[in-house]
């Protein structure tokens, strides 16, 4: 199935969503990922400041950066929890109600994944979100374990295993062990952190103001976690902070590589903190079958070559891993049976 679009299908028996800051997915029962879409609504604001959803996923992701003042585009979701409660209803019900086909009546169990180490306040608010957008029952699912699941690890088993769940908003490190996480760390550190500081770095350096947009293509076009041998650039139009008209400049990899060192060295320390509060049995078994990196994060250009290095532990990344937290939650909505073994909260 491929991703990116919505496919018309049933809420035969429940959802399991992957609710992330930068991408939501929905994975429903017997028919697999039938969204995902980008986590953004463009709201349009009254002359009495009420405000009205004007589009919601891709559609208002393509209006980042070129709407009048009357229009916001906004993400629900910050730094991997909800920011805006209306905002973040109003996207799931725009998701659930087009994935849903027109014979469905009955309001869907949701399982919902959430970063290891967020308050009760932020569950509740979750909770409720996916609730008023219309699940008759929330089920809420830590990240890690959703990720380590959907990537086959072996996670029920008494034996070690850890992921590096790396998202738009959180990253999760974490050991699990029989269902259940062992040791975790989670840091508010992910994809958008690393655009932001690509955005400061291009205007450092070249006194060029650039959008969320350009700092993303960046970091996946050049981005990377240790130098390579050929130099990449781009070419790249932003706003001179100077004469506040358009300028183009060229970018090399050299240049983002740097803007990154801050979140992937704050990774590694996570990952470094992890292993060395592993308990020796589980972490011998770590070592002889390595980590697994999933998220959008993972793909950043040789950060499993990095993390290799500088743990000693095999790292790699997992076959789809921008889909593994959705298809680990998902895989508890066709086997019910696992919510007895695993710890979802």
């Amino acid at each position: 199935m491929r991703l990116g679009h919505l496919v018309p299908g049933a809420l035969a028996g429940g959802l399991a969503i992957d609710l992330g800051t930068a991408n939501t997915l929905i994975y429903s029962r017997k028919r697999g990922i039938v969204c995902n879409e980008p986590s953004v609504v463009a709201l349009r604001y009254d002359t009495r400041g009420l405000r009205k959803v004007l589009a919601v996923g891709a559609e208002a992701k393509a209006m980042l950066g070129r709407t009048p003042g009357s229009v916001m585009v906004a993400r629900p979701l910050s730094d991997g929890v909800i920011a805006d409660f209306e905002a973040a209803r109003e996207m799931l019900r725009h998701f659930i109600r087009k994935v849903r086909t027109r014979w469905s009546v009955a309001r869907p169990r949701v399982v919902v994944s959430v970063p290891s180490e967020i308050s009760p306040v932020e569950k509740r608010a979750v909770k409720e979100s996916v609730e008023s957008a219309g699940a008759s029952e929330v089920i809420l699912m830590n990240e890690p374990i959703a990720a380590a699941l959907g990537a086959g690890l072996p996670i029920l088993e008494p034996q070690g295993s850890m992921v590096v769940d790396i998202g738009g908003g959180t990253s999760d490190v974490a050991v699990l062990s029989m269902g259940s996480i062992v040791v975790s760390r989670s840091l508010r550190i992910a994809g958008d952190r690393m655009d932001r500081e690509i955005i400061d770095q291009v205007k450092r350096r070249h006194n060029l103001r650039i959008g969320e947009r350009t700092a993303e293509m960046l970091k996946l076009m050049l981005g990377s976690a240790v130098a390579e041998p050929e130099t990449r650039t781009l070419e790249i139009m932003g706003r001179d902070e100077m004469s506040g008209h358009p300028k183009t400049v060229e970018i090399d990899d050299e240049e983002i590589r740097d803007a990154l060192r801050g979140p992937v060295t704050q990774l590694v320390d996570s990952v470094h903190g992890v292993l060395e509060q592993t308990p020796p049995e589980l972490l011998k078994d770590i070592a002889d079958n390595g980590l697994i990196l999933t998220g959008g994060g993972a793909l950043l250009r040789n950060l499993d070559v990095l993390l290799s290095e500088e743990t000693g532990v095999t790292a790699k990344v997992s076959e789809d891993p921008l889909s593994a937290v959705v298809r680990g939650a998902g895989r508890v909505v066709e086997e019910p049976a696992l919510l007895e073994r695993l710890s979802l909260e």
